[in-house]
């Protein structure tokens, strides 16, 4: 679409202009989009003015000196609780008289809102279209409350004496009256009657009914300041309660702009302003945390100031301040992770230990144990001797402040040179490898940064900390600590010097610079605070400052793309950009006065039209973080290289080439079609907590342009040829990307291939057909071994006298399968020996050869024992039932239907309905006793193909092969091995039933004829979708089996990928060699399949899936590789997210902008909007994936 797309479709434009005036008014509907009758009208008049009615009743009683100003609030405090009741009353009243009519709610909330049919001015519509109501009986009473003391401390608030003793001009109190009024009964029409919906909206639903409390509050927060001014009559009080009388009137256009925020978000940022700033914290990873960190700190700075010496506030203020600058969580986690729960199996698996490097253990406790020792020796002693030493004629604090200055500066230098450029972005760094595109050229080329790295860690980590504390330890301004400020300023400073060390040295280095340039004369205003509270204000500064340069970088990038990038020209371009230039000045104060509030510089719609948004907590959104996310297949990638990732930004924050990881700082990363969005939660001492996001893999028209802008702004960074400019000016300095870093990082690198010409080839799939059988043999005679192994539960001797189980009496059944002309069954009663077939037999099948068989023989003792008789074979593939002692009597043979004595059956009927039988399924005899630990379950050795097609299938068995993957298997632990495996090798009973098995599933699989399989076919049985044939029943019917030929398949078709990829195979040993590399580190199968995603969560090396592109009828092959690659990382404006992801916010929320062709989502290059909107919290963003906060250690 163009850039002229229309803002808002004229749909919701018009939903839009009739939202906004309610907005404006506090809730009255007098923009219906239909005719209502005037009543309507008239009624929400006379509610919106009833508060302003009593009020003013009150205010003339006063006047006329008939009642005092206090029971002037009463009164009309009064009148307003009861006529609030009496409003609810009439909803409650009309809703119970509808209840048994409203059965079935209305599913279309547009047309409830559009189509009420009005019968009367006091009618059931009426009082539910006017007063809709709560949902809940306990906020009727609550907000009837509030309403009447909101009614009663607003009178007071607006008595016209009270304004001429503050202003002392009769227009100023006239217009102060008026205007008051109205925002007092904005406020009470949006408590009691109908809730405005806020432009300033944090949660997409409001559940518990808050949003009604916001204009009350910040009504309520003007009356407490006037309040206070009269009972303390403070002059500081009477000018800032002249200020706020004059914006009181105003509070309904900054309700309108959506400038202050809502009381959850008002309540959150407040306490993150408070922790971060107050008291030395930083902004917290979940609310809980944010609370009990804020509680936690009052009580500290409360302790602080009953503490009378100022040797144990520095030894308390010093302690308290490196142990709450950890993350105390993590001592939850090791004390479940040491009692071997199920949830600490999960929040520490092996990437926390192995990979991060740091899990609080007996060694970390140590490290931090010793570093809280050290500092509080040192702020002890130092403090002690500081204190009583006056021969010096130059102060500590002097000295030390040389050696913070000389620290920052060499720090700087050596953080600077970690990162791909310098000067905030501008210029690219020259010490910075060039042309990497390997881990291992990327390695090599990085070790002299490695070793700059390693001594800005230990100027950030070591030096810089005990110098600070030095530093605060001798301040003179201790001696003067037992008032509310120094105690605050003095906790904050002590604690983020670990809280936030590359802040605190800053702001340290600057008192010491102001001190020093001031060591000759005197700044008695700026001495008086002392060093804690100055401090805190150079924090707040900074703070605001650097807040202010990324704004106006943000803003600038906004106005110059819109004009620059033609993609994103429209027609109002032109003139919103003169606009920007003539009010250069109101965007300045715009920029400055979000920047003071720490709110995000709203952009509407993204177009250079900039406005203040609401301050709202640092993570920007209301829910939990990784509590919702669009999972789909793709996610799985992202789980998976979480941890890896955490780890490599783990070394990257300690190396310092990824900038100060502040909170609030976002990073994007690249690697191949994947793009992981990182924020920082929260920070301390040798940790960080990061929330991880995955973005769409299923590119879109817009992420694809902007993610080719990414790779083009990476490569130039980080894979420009030698040859270019040492120090080159980055031609992306206006984008919100800054490309920072190379972080060798384990993923899954994904590799797709075009099967044209491999899966179409008649010779390739003809050798499919060949390889599947040995595939198949390979994979189940691994199967039956490794099973038999896990199966023994007895000892070796044991096993080998009782290999052979009978369930019913002593049978042995024989399943041969040889090459011969036909089969014949027989049914023989001899007891010692079985007949044997002569050559004139009427079916003149070959003389067969006596045979070893292994015979069962009952003693005196009633011992089952092992005896050898040479017995003769049975007929070539028959099921035969024979006695094998003459000591059994007719009771205990198996209970069967003999089959002589009967009239003649059609032997090829009979011959299939035994092979269908599952009821008499007799057992084996095998000729070697280690044979029954390969044998297969007993419901596989019958089949479904007729014999005279078995036996043609038979006859490409090949046993060659079977022998030769019988030598490998470890059948026994024995020095008889050689031995035991010749005599597995000759027993034809377990290679028959061997034979018979696999052949049947060929024949299932691929067909019983000769002909090629076509690739569709091959497509098919790879995904297992199986063709049906005779025998599909049969193998559906065996779930194990059949897993276990598609997995045969899945092999055999990657072995063909691989010989037509890299040649054919030699020989035996060499096919083994892939088989075994298959087993070990692949998994072959579907995307679709769920054991994709659970191999790529347990690391298999290498993944392979089978695909087909029907857009362009193409088979595709799509492997992954799990190995060591490089990951482009950038630092992102965090001003230009937050200011995106407010605008979002409003469009979504309050505009329900949810057209997914809006403007405001097209692809920008420099503003990655499309991205942006990717990655925010759901509903109103979208990522694949979003992980819970990982802790990630700096130290």
């Amino acid at each position: 679409m163009g850039p002229d797309v229309p803002l808002l479709n004229d749909y919701k434009q018009e939903f839009f202009w009739k939202r906004f005036p309610q907005t404006v008014l506090g809730g009255p509907r007098f923009k219906l989009g239909y005719c209502a009758p005037p009543y309507i009208y008239v009624n929400q008049i006379i509610l919106f003015l009833i508060p302003w009615v009593f009020g003013g009743l009150g205010t003339v009683l006063y006047q006329l000196s008939i009642l005092e100003d206090y029971y002037t609030s009463i009164l009309a405090a009064g009148l307003m609780l009861l006529a609030a009741f009496i409003v609810q009353g009439m909803n409650l009243w009309v809703r119970q008289k509808s209840v048994t009519v409203e059965t079935f709610p209305s599913e279309n909330t547009l047309a409830d809102e559009d189509e009420f049919e009005f019968s009367s001015c006091a009618g059931s519509e009426t009082v539910k279209f006017i007063i809709p109501g709560k949902k809940y009986l306990i906020n009727t009473v609550f907000h009837s409350i509030l309403a009447g003391a909101l009614c009663g401390l607003g009178t007071w608030y607006l008595l016209p004496n009270r304004l001429m003793i503050l202003y002392a001009n009769t227009g100023a109190t006239v217009v102060l009256f008026v205007f008051g009024w109205v925002t007092v009964c904005i406020g009470e029409y949006s408590l009691i009657i109908n809730t405005a919906v806020e432009i300033a909206t944090f949660q997409p639903q409001d559940t518990y009914e808050i949003n009604a409390l916001t204009r009350p509050l910040y009504i309520f927060i003007f009356i407490a300041v006037d309040l206070a001014y009269r009972f303390t009559l403070n002059p500081i009080l009477l000018q800032t309660n002249q200020i706020l009388h004059i914006i009181f009137v105003f509070l309904p256009v900054l309700w309108a702009i959506g400038i202050l925020p809502p009381v959850d978000a008002l309540f959150l940022w407040v306490l993150e302003q408070v922790l971060e700033f107050g008291f030395g914290g930083s902004p917290m990873a979940t609310n809980v945390r944010l609370l009990v960190m804020f509680i936690v700190s009052v009580g500290v700075v409360i302790a602080t100031f009953f503490i009378p010496s100022t040797l144990g506030v520095v030894l308390f203020t010093t302690g308290m301040g490196f142990i709450l600058s950890l993350d105390l969580s993590q001592l939850e986690a090791s004390f479940r992770f040491c009692c071997k729960t199920a949830h600490a199996s999960l929040e520490y698996p092996k990437h926390f230990s192995n990979r991060l490097g740091w899990q609080l253990g007996w060694k970390e406790a140590l490290i931090y144990i010793s570093l809280l020792i050290t500092t509080l020796a040192e702020a002890g002693l130092l403090h002690f001797f500081a204190t009583r030493s006056t021969t010096s004629k130059i102060s500590p604090q002097a000295t030390i402040s040389y050696i913070l200055i000389v620290t920052l500066v060499v720090w700087k230098i050596f953080q600077e040179i970690q990162g791909a450029y310098i000067l905030f972005g501008f210029f690219r760094n020259p010490l910075f490898p060039k042309d990497i595109r390997t881990v291992k050229v990327f390695k090599q080329k990085q070790a002299i940064l490695v070793k700059a790295g390693l001594i800005q860690r230990i100027l950030l980590n070591l030096i810089s900390p005990f110098a600070m504390v030095a530093f605060l330890s001798v301040d003179t301004s201790l001696k003067d600590l037992h008032t509310a400020s120094l105690c605050i300023g003095f906790t904050r400073a002590f604690r983020i010097v670990w809280q936030n060390t590359e802040n605190a040295l800053l702001e340290v280095v600057v008192i010491a610079i102001v001190r020093l340039a001031t060591l000759h004369s005197s700044l008695v205003w700026w001495n008086s605070m002392g060093t804690g509270i100055q401090l805190l204000m150079v924090g707040i500064i900074r703070d605001r400052f650097f807040q202010a340069i990324s704004k106006l970088k943000f803003a600038l990038t906004v106005l110059i793309s819109s004009w620059t990038e033609k993609k994103q020209r429209r027609k109002s371009s032109t003139t919103i950009i003169i606009l920007n230039i003539i009010l250069f000045p109101v965007v300045l104060t715009v920029i400055a006065l979000s920047s003071a509030l720490s709110a995000p510089l709203l952009p509407l719609f993204t177009l250079p039209v900039l406005l203040v948004g609401f301050p709202r907590p640092n993570r920007s959104w209301p829910g939990s973080v990784g509590a919702a996310a669009c999972i789909c297949p793709d996610s799985v990638y992202y789980q998976h290289m979480m941890h890896n990732l955490a780890a490599a930004f783990c070394t990257a924050f300690a190396a310092g080439s990824l900038g100060n990881p502040s909170p609030g700082s976002h990073f994007l990363c690249r690697f191949q079609d994947r793009l992981i969005w990182v924020l920082i939660l929260e920070r301390g001492f040798s940790y960080c907590c990061i929330n991880i996001k995955g973005l769409e893999l299923q590119e879109t028209s817009c992420h694809t342009a902007e993610a080719r802008r990414v790779d083009e702004m990476f490569e130039m960074t980080f894979e420009q040829d030698n040859r270019a400019k040492t120090c080159s000016v980055n031609q992306h300095f206006g984008n919100i990307l800054t490309p920072c870093a190379v972080l060798p990082v384990e993923v899954y690198s994904d590799a797709r291939n075009v099967l044209t010409g491999i899966i179409d080839s008649h010779e390739n799939l003809k050798q499919l057909k060949e390889d599947f059988v040995k595939v198949f043999i390979w994979v189940l005679l691994h199967y039956t071994n490794k099973k038999s192994k896990s199966s023994e539960n007895v000892q070796d001797n044991q096993a080998l006298q009782q290999n052979i189980t009978w369930s019913e009496g002593y049978t042995v059944t024989s399943v041969r399968t040889e090459s011969s002309n036909g089969p014949k069954d027989s049914f023989s009663m001899s007891s010692e020996t079985f007949n044997e077939w002569s050559d004139d037999d009427m079916f003149e099948l070959e003389s067969i050869g006596k045979k070893t068989r292994i015979s069962l023989v009952k003693n005196i003792t009633g011992v089952q024992q092992m005896s050898t008789k040479p017995v003769i074979t049975s007929i070539p593939g028959s099921l035969e039932t024979q006695s094998l002692s003459p000591d059994m009597n007719d009771e205990e043979l198996p209970k069967r239907t003999p089959v002589y004595g009967l009239p003649a059956t059609d032997k090829g009927k009979e011959r299939l309905m035994e092979t269908g039988s599952h009821k008499m399924l007799p057992v084996v005899v095998f000729s070697s006793p280690y044979s029954s630990k390969l044998k297969v379950p007993e419901n596989w050795r019958s089949g479904p193909f007729p014999s005279l097609l078995l036996q043609e299938l038979l006859k490409s068995f090949p046993e060659d092969w079977y022998s030769f993957v019988l030598t490998l298997l470890d059948i026994a632990n024995s020095d008889e091995k050689p031995s035991i495996i010749f005599e597995v090798k000759g027993d034809e009973t377990l290679r028959d039933m061997y034979a018979q098995v696999v052949m049947t599933c060929y024949g299932v699989m691929l067909g019983t004829d000769s002909t090629i399989p076509s690739p569709n076919q091959v497509f098919k049985v790879y995904s297992g979708d199986i063709p049906w044939s005779l025998g599909l029943d049969w193998l559906t019917q065996k779930p194990e089996l059949l897993t276990l030929a598609l997995k045969a398949f899945r092999y055999t078709f990657k072995l063909m990928f691989d010989k037509a990829s890299l040649g054919p195979v030699e020989d035996f040993a060499e096919l083994v060699n892939y088989l075994e590399e298959y087993e070990r580190d692949w998994f072959v199968g579907m995307v679709s399949e769920p054991q994709w995603q659970q191999a790529v969560l347990q690391e298999k090396p290498y993944l392979f899936s089978l695909g087909y592109d029907p857009s362009l009828s193409m088979y595709t092959g799509r492997v992954l590789s799990l190995q060591e690659m490089l990951l482009h990382v950038g630092r992102l404006n965090a001003e230009a997210i937050r200011g995106q992801w407010a605008n979002l916010s409003w469009e979504l929320l309050y505009a329900t902008n949810d057209d997914e062709e809006r403007y405001s989502i097209q692809a920008h290059p420099v503003l990655l909007r499309n991205l942006t909107v990717q990655s925010a919290d759901p509903p109103l963003g979208y990522p694949i994936y979003s992980s819970t906060s990982i802790h990630v250690p700096l130290f």
